[in-house]
């Protein structure tokens, strides 16, 4: 399997994923899911500029994300893929990807969210949703940085239940 990370972060390609968490890993490519950014041509173009030289950019729906996978589309390469929500990765899972682990590493703040920790907020959605991929086996963490030590995740949810 080429999935070598996954991981939850509202911004998406950033410092820490294009720096960090690509050049510790050896990522050869980010494939953001989210069937919003697929449409959105400004956004899009923002996650080209923020990927790192030599780095392989993907930004697919959940269908068609799943569907790449499948096919062995990126078997020869070194996957992190980065999505908002946990919505996209439980969509995956349904659709047969394997994800043995999900990173949870930033999920903003907003009025109608809980913090569970100082970067990540959630709604009653995102409970479910993280419930739902934990019935399904996934192990959940929380890791902001590579150099942080990874956190079950969730016995941090249970706090904010």
């Amino acid at each position: 399997m080429a999935i070598i990370a996954t991981r939850i972060d509202g911004r998406l390609i950033h410092g820490q994923v294009a720096n960090l968490w690509t050049t510790k890993l050896n990522i050869s490519r980010i494939m953001v899911v989210d069937n919003e950014v697929v449409n959105n041509a400004i956004e899009k173009s923002g996650l080209k500029l923020a990927t790192p030289a030599g780095v392989k950019l993907s930004v697919l729906t959940v269908d068609k994300a799943a569907e790449n996978i499948l096919a062995g589309k990126y078997d020869s390469q070194r996957l992190l893929i980065v999505a908002r929500k946990p919505d996209r990765f439980l969509g995956l899972v349904e659709r047969g990807v394997s994800i043995p682990e999900l990173n949870v590493g930033n999920m903003s703040q907003t009025a109608e969210t809980r913090a569970v920790t100082r970067s990540i907020n959630v709604v009653e959605k995102d409970i479910a949703d993280f419930d739902a991929l934990a019935a399904k086996g996934v192990n959940l963490i929380a890791q902001m940085v590579p150099g942080d030590s990874p956190k079950a995740f969730m016995p941090l949810l249970d706090k904010v239940r």
